[in-house]
């Protein structure tokens, strides 16, 4: 699922212009985004919870030249699904095994 597909889902459950619908999509991750720069948890009911986590330093490995690099200290966002996403099937939440 990629963008536009939420803006059709908000589209034909709701029955507003597409241009109104593209703009609360916008206007929602802007939020989330800029709650998260400031280091905010995001809690969405049902759904899952937002927050930013510290990331330490480390050596990672170049792999096209098998150097060791080293990784600086950061932040990473993470992700908690809530009760009823983990609860859904585990068939519709993974892709299909390839024969």
């Amino acid at each position: 699922m990629i963008k536009l597909d939420i803006v059709n889902a908000i589209v034909q459950k709701t029955n507003i212009t597409r241009t109104k619908a593209e703009q609360a999509v916008e206007t929602v991750f802007e939020a989330m985004k800029k709650a998260l720069g400031k280091g905010d948890r995001i809690e969405l009911r049902r759904f899952g919870v937002f927050n930013v986590k510290p990331r330490k330093t480390g050596i990672g490995r170049n792999p096209r030249t098998g150097q060791q690099v080293s990784i600086p200290p950061g932040k990473a966002v993470r992700f908690k699904p809530g009760k009823e996403l983990q609860a859904l099937p585990a068939t519709a939440a993974a892709p299909a095994p390839k024969p």
